[in-house]
C-alpha cells in the first residue's frame, strides 16, 4: 500500500510553516530594539519643556522628578502641571491626570497575554505601559517580539523621560517668566503634536472638534482644570454611543499607533 498522500491532496495548514508561526529572528529583535532606543529618544526631548514648566509653575526639583518617575505619562503630567500652573487645585488637576492615563489600563489589558503580571517585574511593567511601548509591542508578530519591543521602548523612554526632565527642572529654576520663552504655550503644544497624527477618521476628528468647542465655551466660566475636564467628558460620552457599522470609528490598528508614537 502506498502511504504518500495524493498531489492534488489539500494542505493541511496545521502543519505549514507559515511567516506567523515562523520563529522570530535576530535581525526582528535587532529592529524593535532600534525602534525602541530611536522613540525614546525623540519621546524625551518632550521632558525638557515638562521638566522647565514644572519648576516655573511652582514645583521643586525633587517633585517635578519624583512625579517624573512615578506617574511616568507625558498627557498626565502636562495636564497636571498645566491646572497649577493655572491656580487651579490639586484635586482638579489629579482628575485630569487620571483621565488622561486611563488608556494606559486599556493598553495594559491587550499586552497582559505577553507580558508578566505579578510579582516586581509586574509591578515595572504596569509602570512601563504607556502610548509608545505599546505601540512598539504591538508591531511584534510573536510573544517573545512583542515582550522585546515592550522593553526596549518602556525602558529607554523611562530614562530618557527622567534624565530630560531633570535638565528641564534644574532650567526651569531659573527662567523667571515662562511666557517669555514659550512654555506657558509648552504643555497646549505637547497635547497637539501627540494627538494630531491620531485624527485619522472623520469620528476622530468630530470628538476632537467637539471636545475643543466644550473647552473653549466652558473655560470663562469654569475653575481652571476643569474644562479640561468637561472636554474629556466628550470622549467618555462618544465612546459610550454604538459605532455605526461596527469599525465606522477607525479601531487603531499597531501600523496606526506605530506611527502615532
Amino acid at each position: 500500500m502506498n502511504d504518500a498522500a495524493p498531489a492534488d491532496a489539500p494542505r493541511d495548514p496545521l502543519r505549514e510553516h507559515t511567516p506567523e508561526d515562523a520563529p522570530a529572528t535576530p535581525a526582528e529583535f535587532a529592529a524593535l530594539r532600534r525602534r525602541g532606543i530611536s522613540v525614546g529618544v525623540a519621546t524625551g526631548l518632550y521632558a525638557l519643556s515638562y521638566g522647565a514648566l514644572a519648576t516655573a509653575s511652582g514645583l521643586s526639583v525633587p517633585q517635578a522628578v519624583v512625579l517624573s518617575a512615578l506617574l511616568f505619562s507625558g498627557g498626565s503630567q502636562f495636564a497636571f502641571i498645566g491646572v497649577i500652573g493655572g491656580g487651579g487645585s490639586a484635586i482638579g488637576a489629579a482628575l485630569a491626570a487620571i483621565l488622561l492615563g486611563l488608556r494606559n489600563t486599556l493598553y495594559g489589558l491587550v499586552l497582559a497575554k505577553d507580558l508578566p503580571r505579578g510579582g516586581l517585574v509586574g509591578i515595572v511593567r504596569s509602570l512601563l505601559t504607556i502610548d509608545e511601548s505599546a505601540a512598539n509591542a504591538a508591531s511584534g508578530r510573536t510573544p517573545a517580539l512583542r515582550r522585546a519591543g515592550f522593553w526596549s521602548a518602556g525602558i529607554a523612554v523611562w530614562v530618557l523621560w527622567n534624565l530630560f526632565s531633570l535638565v528641564g527642572a534644574l532650567a526651569g529654576r531659573f527662567i523667571a517668566e515662562p511666557s517669555a520663552w514659550g512654555l506657558d504655550a509648552a504643555a497646549a503644544a505637547a497635547f497637539l503634536g501627540l494627538l494630531w497624527p491620531r485624527l485619522v477618521s472623520r469620528d476622530a476628528l468630530a470628538i476632537a472638534g467637539a471636545a475643543a468647542f466644550v473647552a473653549l465655551v466652558t473655560t470663562p466660566v469654569l475653575p481652571p482644570g476643569m474644562p479640561v475636564l468637561a472636554a474629556a467628558l466628550v470622549a467618555v460620552v462618544a465612546g459610550l454611543l454604538p459605532r455605526r457599522g461596527g469599525t465606522a470609528g477607525g479601531a487603531p490598528t499597531a501600523s496606526t499607533e506605530g506611527a502615532a508614537a
